[in-house]
């Protein structure tokens, strides 16, 4: 017998290798699919499935198959239900099957679109767990839902579900650029490798389609908003379609940021005026070539005339004239043009806040049928806490398409856990009042309110090349939460948070629980320590890492925070209402009644709305220097009890997440009492006031958090 030899080293690297391919690198996100361990459950689910009947055509049908496949055999632990049928089955098909025909005959697929059905039948002793759809897509999302359910340990036994999304365009925006960086992204770079494109599609691109057709995301725009020509030349063309090649199984369609000056710079004009023949002639052509490649093509988003980005305004024309000329050369091929509101330019208006309600509320009703204006949730950008933006309500002949932040620019980057299933809920619930009480922000934009057919909502991805997609672990609920509301926004953030928490770390109820409040709490926690009050875009300039109330001379007044805080010895806050900017009259007379006065302002706007002297009081025996104080140093002590629920759960999370994210935890303490110390101390050189007894003193001076300088920081180019 021949004995091998291995050395101390060897061995050591054979061992590390065993230990990597076990590591939990949370690379599965919510489909992670391990076998059931609570046998009851296993057992009744076993029974009630113990044959799978699916005949797979289509690519994807085939998609849907294959993720049945590998989630069945991965939760029962065998695959032999899918050999033959018997008495219980899993019966998964459209309308070429006799039960489902059955179905249609009762109304169930009435306006179903890309909706689904499961239900369970019970007939002459026989079970059969229906999974139903009008078209291929329909049936995938249905797949994913029962898998969820299978996932979560839920009561199968009875169900009756008809689910459809209530709004049609649900897309993530990726702020990805060509050279691999992308902006405002603390994922590390962009898992698009144009490089490589398009002989190579790695296996990361088919889970990216997994992950969000799972949760019903049907559209994605592959790059930034601040966007490259080149992304519309041939060479970029034909490595995108390889993309969307690997999507269109998923239901996913490919969209691309369209710079407005592309007839310039890659089309040989000498204009890009959109009522110019020759301009519109060249869109015509361009898009017409899009299709060749892609003949799916969702269409273009279009950041124009902002932040220095070209536009229709460059030739004395208004944002319809410019959406108009791209929805003409879409119109053939029923793609869509998502032109954003997001829109500022170098003249400094008296209130930045005001300006793209001014600049598009005159033109509801001027843009064609193919265009969504889309609106970012607040009117300043994407801060811990706004009010809801006052164009929703404000254009029902126009449909306005949702814009929310997945990726953290404002709030802590990857380093800090703030589920946004919280802040994306607020906005929705809001009450615009633009047809009665109960016109909600959600209404608006699933078409409720102005019966508008085509509706949208986007997400900035909060996507990277990192292990685990998003740089926290718990980022990655963020994309789960934009999802799920998307399809459905009537949800509540804690049902979403429930959902995902089993998906992801555990089913035990205790621990459930005790992570979605945190979960819960962590949004109001990360306002507190860093814009209570309605304070807001006090964060560092440029990079937004960290606080910088002190930000002034940035260029222009509105890139400072010392713009929007106004602070001086009297007090501070931004007047908005009718003795100030009158923003308030850009809302609906009853909200704007609302908020004309400091006492029936909710105090979480009370300063966005409103200058307040230090000593007043804003609530009984509470001034306002106190209240700033108090919350302040109640957002690092929701922190500290974020870190003890956390470590409660020792044991019951993965060794390699829980460490993962009790250090991440212990950087967000830090940094929470690094924004409180900073903030207080710089206004407290204004109020003049002490800090009233009981609360521990800053750890430095003022001068010292001034001068904190940090380089190449995630998410911009240095």
């Amino acid at each position: 017998m021949k004995i091998h030899k291995i050395n101390l080293l060897t061995l050591i690297l054979l061992l590390g290798t065993i230990f990597m391919a076990f590591a939990e690198d949370g690379s599965r996100l919510w489909l992670r699919y391990d076998q059931i361990q609570n046998q009851q459950v296993l057992m009744a689910y076993k029974k009630q499935i113990a044959a799978v009947s699916f005949v797979a055509n289509s690519p994807t049908q085939k998609v849907a198959y294959a993720e049945l496949k590998k989630g069945i055999v991965g939760l029962f632990g065998q695959d032999a239900i899918f050999s033959s049928t018997s008495n219980n089955t899993l019966l998964i098909g459209d309308s070429s099957n006799k039960e489902i025909k059955q179905l249609i005959k009762a109304g169930y697929f009435k306006d179903l679109g890309e909706g689904f059905i499961i239900k369970v039948v019970i007939q002459n002793q026989m079970t059969k767990t229906i999974i139903a759809a009008a078209n291929d897509v329909g049936l995938l999302y249905g797949t994913f839902h029962f898998l969820k359910l299978l996932q979560s340990q839920q009561d199968v036994s009875k169900l009756n579900i008809v689910e459809k999304p209530k709004i049609k365009n649900r897309i993530l925006n990726h702020w990805d650029n060509l050279d691999g960086t992308v902006e405002r992204g603390y994922a590390g770079t962009s898992i698009w490798d144009w490089h490589k494109l398009p002989g190579y599609t790695p296996t990361k691109y088919t889970d990216y389609a997994r992950a969000n057709a799972s949760i019903g995301i049907n559209g994605s725009v592959l790059n930034n908003v601040n966007s490259n020509s080149l992304s519309l030349t041939k060479e970029y063309l034909i490595k995108t379609a390889a993309i969307a090649h690997v999507f269109r199984p998923y239901g996913i369609k490919v969209y691309l940021s369209a710079r407005f000056s592309a007839p310039i710079e890659i089309g040989g004009l000498k204009t890009a005026d959109p009522l110019n023949p020759e301009v519109q002639q060249w869109w015509k052509d361009k898009v017409k070539e899009v299709y060749q490649y892609i003949p799916d093509f969702g269409g273009f988003l279009v950041k124009a005339n902002s932040e220095g980005q070209p536009g229709p305004q460059n030739y004395g024309r208004n944002h319809a004239d410019g959406a108009n000329m791209l929805a003409t050369a879409l119109k053939p091929y029923n793609g869509i043009v998502m032109w954003r509101a997001f829109v500022y330019d170098d003249k400094v208006p008296d209130d930045r806040a005001k300006q793209a309600y001014n600049e598009f509320k005159s033109l509801d009703g001027q843009f064609m049928d193919n265009v969504l204006v889309q609106v970012k949730n607040g009117a300043i950008d994407f801060q811990p806490r706004e009010p809801f933006h006052p164009l929703f309500g404000a254009m029902p002949k126009t449909p306005l398409m949702m814009e929310f932040q997945i990726t953290q620019e404002y709030l802590g980057f990857s380093t800090h856990l703030v589920y946004l299933g919280a802040l994306f809920k607020e906005v929705l619930e809001e009450d615009t009042y633009s047809k009665g009480k109960g016109s909600t922000v959600s209404k608006v934009i699933t078409g409720e309110i102005d019966n508008h057919q085509l509706t949208g909502i986007a997400g900035v991805a909060n996507i990277g090349s990192e292990a685990n997609w998003t740089g926290h672990p718990f980022a990655q609920a963020n994309w789960y939460s934009f999802g799920r509301l998307a399809w459905n926004p009537d949800l509540s953030a804690e049902e979403i948070a429930s959902d995902w928490i089993k998906l992801t770390f555990t089913n035990d109820n205790v621990a459930v629980n005790e992570i979605k409040n945190m979960m819960i709490s962590s949004r109001e926690a990360v306002v507190d320590y860093m814009t209570p009050l309605g304070l807001h875009h006090i964060m560092a300039r440029n990079h937004h890492y960290g606080p910088g109330p002190w930000v002034k001379d940035a260029g222009r007044p509105d890139w400072t925070s010392v713009y929007y805080h106004k602070a001086d010895n009297i007090g501070v806050g931004f007047n908005r209402t009718s003795t100030g900017s009158n923003a308030l009259a850009q809302y609906h007379p009853e909200i704007a009644k609302l908020y004309e006065k400091k006492e029936t302002t909710p105090l979480k706007y009370l300063l966005w709305f409103h200058r307040v002297q230090w000593n007043e009081e804003i609530a009984p025996n509470k001034t306002l220097w106190n209240a700033m104080v108090e919350h302040y140093y109640e957002g690092v002590k929701s922190v500290e009890e974020m870190q003890n629920k956390w470590q409660k759960l020792d044991g019951e999370i993965d060794e390699d997440r829980f460490k993962e994210v009790s250090q991440l935890l212990a950087v967000q303490h830090q940094e929470a009492k690094w924004w409180r110390d900073a903030c207080l101390l710089y206004f407290q050189s204004f109020s003049k006031l002490p800090l009233p007894a009981g609360y521990e003193k800053p750890a430095h001076s003022l001068e010292f958090y001034e001068q904190q300088r940090f380089y190449f920081v995630p998410g911009i180019k240095n």
